[in-house]
């Protein structure tokens, strides 16, 4: 069966739409994730074949590394999309699916970069940096 999400950003200029199997959702703790978000990324992935964007006009990419960039709603702001320049996938913010997004919480990774305010007790596997089903930028 395949599945079919939707979602936007905050004021709907960008929106989305996913078919086809996505993985679980990695919550990412790396200093850039937390700077870009005041927290920590919560994304699934999606192959770039089964990903659709209208109001890509929108969209603005920001090359955080050499490695890879962070897509961005340039009038509301909201975080949407990380891209590894090398991959032929694209991680989507989690909490920019619609609901009900039949989303399940996989893992942490970068738990040593972590905010220093809070403490990670969901039982959840914990990766001091990546783990090895999750490539990203400077690997």
């Amino acid at each position: 069966m395949v599945e079919d999400r939707r979602g936007a950003c905050l004021c709907g200029a960008v929106r989305f739409r996913t078919t086809g199997f996505l993985r679980g959702v990695i919550y990412c703790h790396c200093s850039q994730c937390r700077r870009q978000t005041g927290h920590h990324y919560a994304a699934t992935n999606v192959p770039d074949a089964n990903l659709e964007i209208e109001g890509g006009e929108n969209l603005t990419w920001y090359a955080a590394s050499d490695a890879a960039r962070r897509g961005f709603c340039s009038i509301c702001g909201s975080a949407l999309f990380w891209k590894h320049n090398e991959l032929d996938y694209t991680s989507v913010m989690a909490g920019a699916f619609d609901r009900p997004s039949g989303l399940t919480a996989e893992s942490h990774i970068f738990v040593a970069d972590k905010g220093d305010y809070y403490t990670i007790e969901d039982g959840l596997p914990q990766f001091q940096e990546s783990s090895d089903s999750v490539k990203v930028a400077g690997e």
